[in-house]
């Protein structure tokens, strides 16, 4: 092998190799939504990972968005004053927090926060013997581990959108009031007047697929983990790191759908 053909083929060969870690991604999926369909189900564990998902997470997102919302209003209206269009401020504030910045930073905060520990915890599960155990006790291991936790982000996800849209926007509200002297009754009929309901509902589309990534990627990398310390560590690495990419990358392809026309 050449080397002009080496660095192609060592291109080639990360190509494949992430392909065909997709495929197995989606034929884990699809088995956990087949898994979903049908008894036992354990409603215990899926009020605890409704809890672990939901309840839990809303002080890192509640924080994230409205700082996000603040400096975006203070962005806008920088650039705003180059082309005398202050105004409008609330406007874009709204539709940028809740068609984009609001999903993508709950998926990406679900992603740091819960990927993260559920591949951690299925990881050292697997480490320690406890899903062999599972396995000896007639438990499939795929309805009593996977199916709870995706159940509980495809549910809370859209919520904690919903939460961090109106909490981002009540950010640039704040900054745009009591900073930048924007009327308070104004800005607020302004914001109402412009967001449409597809522009909500796609945010909470957005926040059940993103929800439904996060916890099936750290689920399958905690399944799939190696043995010992370095085992679980690459697994929780590997899981944070493959949740961003495909909420980015499901985050385009649902806006070109959704609003490509």
């Amino acid at each position: 092998m050449s080397a002009v053909t080496a660095p192609l083929a060592g291109l080639g060969r990360a190509v494949l190799s992430a392909l065909a870690a997709l495929g197995r991604i989606a034929i884990y999926g699809g088995q956990t939504l087949k898994a979903a369909l049908r008894p036992p189900f354990y409603p215990r564990e899926v009020l605890s990972a409704l809890l672990q998902v939901g309840w839990l997470s809303l002080p890192v997102v509640g924080l994230t968005s409205i700082f996000t919302g603040g400096a975006l209003a203070l962005q806008i209206y920088s650039g705003g004053q180059r082309f005398s269009a202050e105004a409008v401020v609330p406007q874009i504030v709204a539709i940028g927090m809740v068609r984009e910045l609001g999903p993508v930073l709950v998926g990406l905060m679900i992603a740091a926060r819960v990927t993260s520990s559920i591949a951690a915890e299925i990881a050292t599960m697997k480490v320690t013997e406890q899903i062999d155990a599972l396995v000896t006790l007639s438990t499939n291991p795929l309805q009593y581990l996977t199916v709870p936790r995706v159940l509980a982000g495809v549910l809370t996800v859209p919520l904690l959108v919903g939460v961090g849209d109106i909490i981002g926007v009540m950010g640039g509200f704040l900054v745009s009031t009591e900073q930048l002297g924007f009327n308070r009754a104004g800005y607020i009929n302004n914001t109402v007047d412009f967001l449409t309901m597809p522009d909500i509902v796609s945010s909470l589309i957005k926040g059940a697929v993103f929800g439904f990534i996060a916890t099936l990627i750290g689920c399958y990398y905690g399944m799939n983990s190696g043995r010992g310390a370095m085992g679980v560590g690459s697994a929780t690495k590997g899981a944070v790191a493959t949740a961003s990419i495909l909420i980015l990358a499901a985050n385009f392809v649902l806006t070109s759908v959704m609003f490509g026309s």
